[in-house]
């Protein structure tokens, strides 16, 4: 299993070598360091922690500058669930953008975008009410939530779509291939959006 953290930096467009253009997003990967291995044993799973983007020790609470002794202080900590027998990494390693190579198939997680309180059209997709026959004002409006009986009951059932904060989640992008890896700049080509901001940090794996 191939895995590194990076921030998103932009879209743009390269060609294949069939002349075919591919929107893809670039990504700035790592380099990343490898804080601590989880083994069975000891933490009751497998996994490799890995620390990216540096920052002043000061920021650091004494837990984190206790953890992270001798390897550096770092903005961004995640850890990658992994088997036992595909761990080839020790403390102190360093994970580089060239752990991916062209043709990887990855899945991408980040932040989405925030996009503050919206409705019911905006967030959810609902068509609104009908332009004419009578209605006034309410074109964009939610409707009728069945609360009167059914499953709700006489209230709000819980899960019910309505407005609300939209964006800001935790969403995860599969399928997407690796294009071009430039290890001069540091930078990893995917096809297709990944979510998040400019700059938003994102965990790159493969499956």
């Amino acid at each position: 299993m191939k895995f590194n953290l990076g921030t998103k930096q932009n879209m743009t467009q390269v060609h294949d070598e069939s002349g075919i253009i591919l929107p893809v997003t670039v990504v700035k990967v790592g380099p990343s360091v490898v804080t601590q291995v989880k083994n069975v044993g000891r933490d009751g799973y497998t996994a490799v922690q890995v620390a990216f983007d540096s920052q002043k020790e000061s920021r650091l609470t004494k837990a984190e500058l206790g953890h992270l002794k001798g390897k550096g202080a770092f903005k961004h900590l995640r850890e990658f669930r992994v088997h036992g027998d595909e761990i080839t990494y020790t403390e102190g390693d360093t994970i580089s953008c060239d752990t991916f190579s062209v043709g990887d198939v990855v899945e991408v997680s980040a932040t989405s975008k925030g996009k503050g309180f919206a409705g019911v059209v905006k967030r959810h997709g609902f068509a609104g009410g009908p332009r004419s026959h009578g209605q006034k004002h309410s074109e964009r409006e939610a409707g009728s939530i069945g609360g009167s009986g059914g499953r709700a009951g006489g209230r709000v059932a819980k899960g019910i779509r309505m407005a609300g904060r939209m964006g800001g989640d935790r969403v995860t992008v599969t399928g997407l291939k690796v294009v071009a890896v430039d290890t001069e700049k540091g930078e990893v080509y995917l096809t297709g959006a990944i979510p998040g901001v400019r700059g938003a940090l994102v965990e790159i794996r493969t499956k």
